[in-house]
């Protein structure tokens, strides 16, 4: 399912560490973020696939495959 949200990039430390984009009420662990996306504070536009063939350790949320971003 594709999806277009805004939100903040953050660091969670959980199990190897991963990263999020943190939303008004929901948090998405992003699948291989582009090396750009790696800045913990981060306000940006996100539009990619939600995935729901893939696992994590981290289990934050659902995980967002970004398919493009915006820095806002």
């Amino acid at each position: 399912m594709s999806i277009q949200v805004e939100g903040t990039i953050e660091r969670k430390g959980i199990g190897p560490g991963t990263w999020a984009l943190v939303t008004n009420g929901k948090t998405y662990e992003l699948h291989k973020p582009p090396a750009d996306l790696h800045k913990s504070g981060l306000k940006v536009k996100v539009e990619g696939q939600v995935r729901e063939d893939v696992m994590s350790f981290a289990m934050i949320g659902p995980i967002l495959e970004v398919d493009r971003f915006e820095v806002i």
